[in-house]
């Protein structure tokens, strides 16, 4: 049945504009202006994007059924001890499909490519504050446990939730309407000062995540004496900050692509592997979430912070509201200018009728 269907052409790094260019990534390009068929398409041909969507789409659905099996066994809703869990698991489950969304349909445009991205990068905040929810529920050490820092730890998560939101998507093009609209770039476009938004970003997300496990470093790596926490779960712990650091690591570096441009095009390029570590550090940080919520819950209930609808539930759907404003503030420029014309040339290929500038 595939072999009747005609899979889109791929290109060279040359024949694509530079918004479109990934480091040292030289082939396996799909056209920049695909339609959503033609991208659907693409998953099932070797493009340099097609292991990027699939490693984060398949997770997906594990992820799915872990929050299924909470929700309909454990009956989390009648449950207010386990909403925290119920939030992580959702997170799980938004950040690995924005992902693929954004991988899957992000070559339709230039403006579409922006936007596909801002809701990658919404989704992984609310992970990092779904991460903080369920930290704070089950995870913090005992003798932190009621102190000033716990108290404020999920209102700061939630501001840090909504920083990294603003930074990601402030490091593409700017703020909107001041430094861009839909086709004049005022300031430093993401293709004219590529490294320090990279810096940018990197620092974007790796702030709230190392605030969000300042409780986790210090039980597994500075407490000592009583109050410590110290069980069979601090192991998975371990295993989860290793694979976390290495996912970071596998992002602000691209490795192993830039020691040989070019020959990790299609398979093995650093974002391939940062998607596979970050998704099996997510596994290892819900198992270990699993067995502390087991293993501590009568501990917890009775000495710990209630959950309640502010700090679970509340803190999540405001996260959502915040997130998906700031989302449609940065995306407004693009929504509010005019349509490209596209004419059809050279076998059923696409050009732009109307002059845009290099980055866009």
């Amino acid at each position: 049945m595939l072999s009747l269907i005609k899979l889109p052409r791929v290109f060279t790094i040359n024949q694509v504009p530079k918004v479109f260019h990934e480091d040292s990534i030289i082939s396996g390009y799909r056209h920049p202006r695909s339609s959503a068929t033609d991208c659907i398409l693409s998953l099932f041909q070797l493009t340099n994007e097609t292991l990027n969507i699939w490693t984060h789409f398949l997770p997906t659905w594990y992820f799915l059924w872990k929050l299924v099996t909470v929700v309909l066994i454990q009956r989390a809703w009648q449950d207010s001890f386990t909403w925290p869990l119920l939030i992580f698991l959702l997170s799980c489950c938004i950040y690995p499909l924005a992902s693929s969304c954004a991988h899957t349909f992000s070559t339709m445009s230039a403006r579409a490519r922006h936007i596909c991205f801002f809701f990658d990068y919404g989704a992984l905040s609310f992970y990092s504050l779904g991460s903080a929810i369920v930290y704070s529920a089950y995870v913090f050490p005992d003798k932190w446990v009621n102190s000033i820092f716990h108290q404020c730890y999920i209102p700061i998560a939630v501001l840090n939730t909504v920083i990294c939101t603003v930074l990601a998507c402030y490091s593409r093009l700017g703020f909107p309407f001041l430094q861009y609209n839909h086709d004049f770039v005022k300031r430093f476009p993401e293709c004219q000062r590529p490294k320090f938004s990279k810096y940018l970003r990197v620092v974007a997300f790796a702030y709230p995540y190392l605030f969000d496990n300042i409780p986790l470093f210090y039980r597994v790596f500075l407490c000592v004496g009583e109050g410590c926490t110290d069980n069979d779960t601090n192991i998975l712990h371990y295993y989860h900050i290793t694979l976390a650091l290495l996912t970071g690591f596998l992002f602000a570096t691209h490795l192993p692509e830039r020691l040989a441009p070019g020959s990790f095009d299609y398979i093995g390029h650093s974002h391939q592997l940062f998607h596979v570590c970050g998704i099996l550090a997510t596994h290892l940080q819900m198992k270990a979430i699993e067995e502390d919520m087991m293993i501590r819950r009568s501990w917890l209930l009775e000495h710990s912070l209630p959950t309640t609808f502010a700090n679970s539930l509340g803190a999540a759907v405001f996260c959502v509201v915040l997130n998906l404003t700031t989302i449609i503030l940065f995306s407004l420029p693009f929504l509010s200018g005019p349509v490209f014309k596209e004419k059809k040339h050279n076998g059923g290929q696409k050009r732009f009728s109307a002059k845009v500038s290099p980055c866009c």
